[in-house]
């Protein structure tokens, strides 16, 4: 049975309800907590929302945040469509709070204050939003969720987010799971055009944009998608680089570079010990700059590759460097 959402009118009680978890945060974390934001709809005074507040814990260190809040009587979520963050919600039955935790400097968090910060300096905008809200809620459809569980209820105000964005100038470097219906076409359109294209044939795999074992990220800038991996997670914590592109007019900016870097990063905490690919010729340099060296590929599925293709992998943990140079693996 669908869960259905709820929105109602603001609450001046929304405020308090963020300063006595702000302290319990606080408490929990201790010096690993550098700030606590009360961030979306409740923290905009005069706006419809969902009875929940939302809250940014923005820490030194997010992986060393689960257990303390777990300690202190939050459930742990999980990152959803944004990588590098944790959710939690409140375990006793309780569900007035969900706490977003980031480490200072990621991009997210600025992105959450100031559309926070524009909604409160505009109204026209907020009381355009509260509608927007109800609007949703009226319709069956968007109380259905998607498969990394977000609901079409907060797929259906991303546009609106968007344009207030334009508004604030934000312009950070954000990485986001694939889920939304635009993002899909933006990936199936760089895909075609500077992989499938120069074949040419149409995209064969699009089946994995619905594989568990199969990645699919965008690299936002700002608001504007710039950038695509795609990642294959294999057994023996290994993973595959099938694919990483920047769109044209952003190129030799070191977004590339940049994109490739969050990658491994997420990969590697999520217990990944190699990533290895097939390069291009032309995209050699490219991965060599950035340490990787030549490794037989080992495609456990057996895919054929282009001749011309250099199979090439990075370790990303020390433990396992230490295993490979003693030949244990």
């Amino acid at each position: 049975m669908t869960r259905r959402i709820k929105v109602v009118p603001y609450d001046s009680n929304w405020p308090r309800w963020f300063e006595e978890e702000a302290v319990k945060i606080k408490q929990a974390l201790g010096e690993n907590c550098v700030a606590v934001h009360h961030v979306g709809s409740t923290s905009v005074p005069g706006l419809t929302a969902k009875p929940q507040i939302d809250i940014i814990a923005v820490v030194k260190d997010y992986l060393a945040t689960s257990s303390p809040l777990v300690q202190a009587g939050y459930i742990e979520k999980g990152e959803f469509n944004i990588p590098f963050h944790i959710v939690f919600g409140e375990g006793d039955g309780n569900t007035r709070a969900n706490i977003h935790v980031f480490e200072e400097g990621n991009p997210e968090i600025e992105l959450n204050l100031l559309f926070r910060d524009y909604l409160r300096a505009h109204q026209d905008a907020r009381d355009a939003y509260g509608s927007l809200k109800n609007s949703l809620v009226a319709q069956d459809v968007s109380h259905e969720r998607v498969s990394v569980g977000l609901s079409k209820y907060t797929l259906g105000k991303d546009e609106f987010i968007k344009e207030i964005l334009i508004q604030t100038g934000f312009n950070g470097l954000c990485m986001r799971l694939c889920t939304h219906h635009e993002e899909w076409d933006i990936v199936r359109s760089f895909r075609q055009k500077y992989f499938f294209d120069k074949v040419p044939v149409a995209d064969p795999y699009t089946w994995t944009f619905d594989h568990k074992d199969h990645v699919h990220f965008v690299l936002y800038l700002g608001t504007q998608i710039i950038g695509y991996t795609h990642l294959q997670l294999w057994p023996d914590d290994r993973a595959a680089l099938r694919i990483i592109v920047i769109d044209e007019p952003f190129r030799n900016e070191g977004l590339g570079a940049h994109f490739l870097r969050l990658c491994e990063r997420w990969l590697k905490q999520k217990g990944y010990s190699v990533l290895q690919t097939q390069s291009s010729p032309d995209a050699f340099a490219f991965y060599s700059k950035h340490g990787y060296t030549e490794m037989p590929f080992n495609d456990p599925d057996g895919y054929e590759s282009d001749p011309r293709d250099i199979e090439l992998g990075k370790v990303l943990r020390d433990d396992f460097v230490s295993c490979f140079t003693k030949g244990l693996i």
